[in-house]
């Protein structure tokens, strides 16, 4: 039912969404010779806000399409190297340095959330690392996509996934490992994948892992959002949050946890900040800044755009994560087997955290270095962005200035 009365409340907004859209074009027309009396303009750029807020958005483009890199200007080769059910490997590669003669650039792999969002939210993150190296990252599907006969998708197989993807970065030049970066909710994952690979001896062991804002230790600095996934017993979130995917969609029948019930729960958490950014995107159209309202409108469009995560995979999340705290307490288990951390011995680790981030708190990622007992202290590395918020770490100004610098040293030293 929570599905199908989302379908409706879409389909109604759909209409309402388009009806604003072509009001406004019609009030901004420079054919109208109304347009411009009394609080016409006013009311077309209100319609167009209006618009915005309440449209609907589907899958986005990466669309990086040329980078920056030696003070010489490149295009972008974007390719799918290894294609999964329930996500792709991409490969975004420069022409003429990545190519050829000169394809000697670290090869990163980049592990994007799982988290209601498409990996295209880590745009401005692929866009800052590709100047220094080939980005790889994890293109994880929409759930509500996935048909039934593909079978589940938990964390075990999230693990699963990034080992097989680390395994082909390496395979293309044997001998060469790549570098791991995870952005928020996969540090965990991709944490318990390198300790395993460390195990095992592999050698697509990672040579650096950075984790950004990862939640390997929720007991450290707890927030609302890790207060909301402990307070509550696992058979709460079966009952109120997972709904089964419509047979309009290739995944029906599916158990989810739906895309537009996480973005309701963020936008909820800072419903005023959104609020006033919409009020600021309406001031900057009445007052001819088309650049700055351009700049909300392109935040939002991705923000928006959401999907859907397997309900096995959400559930095993809350419970081990936030609840069991499984990671810190030395009783997570991939498969049977217990991810002995003491055994990761072999893969330099950073971690960095924002300090206004209100998603994963101060000494939620930087846990994983004290974890890793058996990693000479040489090879660890902590890093807190001042003034950066949850998205700050990984997007903007600061990320492409203060942050991403760190990373690349970090890199460099234990390459």
């Amino acid at each position: 039912m929570l599905y199908h009365a989302y379908e409706i409340q879409r389909s109604w907004m759909n209409s309402v969404s388009s009806w604003a859209s072509i009001s406004s074009s019609m009030l901004t027309n420079p054919a109208n010779p109304f347009g411009k009396m009394g609080m016409m303009p006013m009311a077309a750029n209100a319609l167009d806000v209006f618009a915005h807020a309440t449209a609907n958005y589907g899958k986005p483009e990466f669309g990086i399409t040329e980078i920056e890199s030696g003070g010489k200007l490149f295009p972008v080769i974007e390719a799918t190297v290894v294609n999964r059910p329930f996500g792709d490997l991409k490969r975004f590669r420069l022409d003429g340095v990545d190519t050829g003669e000169t394809a000697n650039r670290p090869k990163m792999l980049i592990v994007a959330p799982m988290s209601g969002h498409y990996a295209t939210l880590l745009r401005g993150t692929v866009e800052r690392m590709l100047e220094t190296y080939e980005v790889y990252i994890t293109d994880w599907a929409d759930a509500a996509m996935v048909p039934l006969s593909e079978g589940d998708f938990d964390l075990d197989t999230y693990i699963d996934y990034l080992i097989e993807f680390l395994e082909y970065i390496e395979a293309v030049e044997p001998g060469r490992r790549p570098h791991m970066l995870a952005v928020c909710q996969p540090s965990v994952p991709a944490f318990a994948a390198t300790a395993l690979l460390n195990q095992h001896k592999s050698p697509a062991t990672p040579l650096t892992l950075t984790m950004m804002g990862g939640p390997i230790d929720t007991r450290e600095s707890p927030t609302t959002v890790n207060n909301h996934a402990m307070n509550r017993p696992i058979e709460w979130f079966r009952q109120s949050v997972i709904a089964t995917v419509p047979a309009n969609y290739r995944g029906a029948g599916r158990r989810v946890y739906p895309g537009f019930m996480q973005l309701s729960a963020f936008m909820s958490m800072n419903l005023q900040s959104h609020m006033m950014s919409h009020y600021e995107m309406f001031k900057h159209l009445t007052a001819g800044d088309d650049a700055s309202a351009q700049a909300t409108k392109d935040f939002y469009d991705e923000y928006r755009s959401v999907c859907d995560m397997t309900a096995e995979f959400y559930l095993q999340t809350v419970e081990e994560v936030f609840q069991k705290h499984s990671i810190p307490n030395g009783t997570f288990e991939h498969k049977g087997e217990v991810v002995d951390l003491t055994q990761l011995t072999d893969t330099a680790l950073l971690a960095i955290e924002g300090e206004r981030d209100d998603i994963s708190g101060l000494g939620q990622t930087r846990a994983a270095l004290k974890l890793a007992t058996g990693l000479s202290e040489d090879k660890k590395r902590y890093y807190m962005a001042e003034g950066a918020g949850h998205y700050g770490i990984f997007n903007g100004s600061r990320w492409r200035t203060k942050v991403a610098p760190v990373v690349e040293e970090f890199i460099s030293q234990h390459s």
